[in-house]
């Protein structure tokens, strides 16, 4: 039997690994702009859950705009977080003219960037991807 060679948050991030993939995407987000934590997985062919790209993000290096990736309803996912002010995350997006819905959620279809290469998506062969469009 084959084993997956999907990441999960338990695994620490190593120099060259994965995490570094994800933060080298993330740095990609242009400002007033998003992706999802799914998304991101997905630009990297499922290699890593959702999960941990949050792991990733948390350990993210002080240059990785770390506050543009985003759950999969557009809201914010840090206000869990102990080490993070309350509100920072959507303070953040809001100073790079972000807005948020009185749901407390931006709005995806305004808002999500796709990187404009070839994505793969896990099981389904791959697809394009714009500037504008989500993956």
């Amino acid at each position: 039997m084959k084993r997956s060679r999907r990441v999960h948050g338990e695994v620490e991030p190593r120099a060259g690994g994965v995490f570094q993939e994800v933060w080298s995407l993330v740095r990609r987000v242009p400002r007033g702009r998003v992706m999802t934590y799914g998304q991101v997985s997905t630009v990297l062919a499922a290699r890593l859950s959702p999960a941990a790209v949050g792991w990733a993000m948390a350990g993210a290096p002080e240059d990785v705009p770390w506050h543009r990736v985003v759950n999969a309803r557009g809201g914010c996912s840090t206000e869990r977080r102990p080490d993070l002010p309350p509100g920072l995350q959507r303070a953040l997006l809001e100073a790079e003219g972000v807005a948020f819905g009185p749901d407390d959620r931006l709005d995806l279809t305004r808002y999500r960037w796709s990187p404009a290469r070839l994505a793969v998506k896990a099981g389904r062969g791959p697809s394009r991807t714009g500037s504008g469009g989500s993956v």
